[in-house]
């Protein structure tokens, strides 16, 4: 995957795309994040949790790529997409956190509507993020690697973070549910 971001950010290049050319450039960076953690923390990170991160990436780029403007539904997906990667992340630390600390005992109901939540609040501020993006945009003349495209555009973001979390929440419980005790466990044998 990380080959298929190279090879977009050289199409960026060749078709005077920089939305594509600053994509692909972030995302490479972000799916180097999971050997870098690994590297520096000595903690080993779940496979399929560092192919789920580079999933939403790709897709994410290919969507500044062009996909987002030929298919209506891409934003949909990697909203989704994005979303659950974002919803794993508030589910392993809430657990590693209830499982690291005696004094921290959350039901099991909880789970779920805790990533629900931290999936919107994320989302929400991503969208400021992309708003201030906008603005910053329209008073400089400058592309913004990522846009608005109006109210309408942002309702139908969150309910897709929504729906990417909510299916993490739900399915969060039967294979998430291990891997905060694996990371805590693993950052003591680290130490």
């Amino acid at each position: 995957m990380q080959g298929a971001l190279v090879v977009l950010f050289a199409w960026g290049i060749w078709a005077n795309q920089p939305k594509a050319v600053t994509n692909s450039l972030v995302g490479l960076g972000v799916t180097l994040a999971p050997a870098v953690f690994e590297r520096n923390s000595r903690v080993a990170l779940d496979p399929f949790l560092t192919l789920w991160l580079t999933t939403a990436v790709v897709l994410h780029t290919l969507g500044s790529a062009g996909l987002y403007a030929s298919l209506g539904w891409w934003d949909h997906l990697t909203h989704a997409a994005s979303a659950s990667f974002v919803a794993a992340i508030g589910y392993i630390g809430v657990r590693a956190i209830d499982v690291h600390h005696e004094e921290v005992r959350l039901p099991t109901q909880f789970f779920a509507v805790f990533v629900v939540l931290f999936v919107l609040a994320f989302g929400v501020v991503w969208e400021l993020f992309e708003f201030a993006l906008d603005v910053i945009s329209f008073r400089t003349g400058i592309r913004m690697p990522l846009a608005q495209f109006g109210l309408d555009d942002t309702v139908r973001d969150l309910m897709f973070n929504t729906a990417g979390a909510v299916i993490v929440g739900i399915w969060g419980q039967a294979y998430l549910y291990g891997l905060g005790e694996r990371l805590v466990e693993s950052f003591r044998l680290a130490d």
